[in-house]
């Protein structure tokens, strides 16, 4: 009987002495193993330039989207577009065409 509480006492404290000194040898090496601390710092700034090119898109679609609605409603924008984009005049306007590779004497 004394013989079963002995191996019984030695495993009460030889069990998590033997997980304490796995934990120590084990943590140190699967942090920096590369699958380890440098894999998760390079997920991190992974995901903090994804969250600013996201941040880059919203704010370009939230442009988009005031530009759709000016183009629907304001006739000062839609003016805009066809004259700067589309090259269109009004009847009366004057036109000047210069031409692109002429010196200046």
């Amino acid at each position: 009987m004394h013989r079963v509480q002995r191996v019984a006492h030695t495993l009460a404290w030889a069990l998590p002495l033997a997980l304490l000194l796995t934990a120590i040898v084990a943590v140190p090496v699967m942090m920096f193993e590369p699958g380890g601390l440098p894999r998760w710092r390079a997920l991190r700034q992974e995901l903090r330039q994804l969250n600013e090119h996201n941040e880059r898109l919203r704010l370009e679609v939230e442009r988009l989207h005031r530009e759709i609605e000016a183009l629907r409603t304001d006739p000062a924008t839609v003016e805009r577009v066809a004259r700067d984009e589309l090259g269109l005049v009004r009847p009366g306007d004057l036109v000047l065409l210069f031409p692109a590779d002429s010196e200046a004497p």
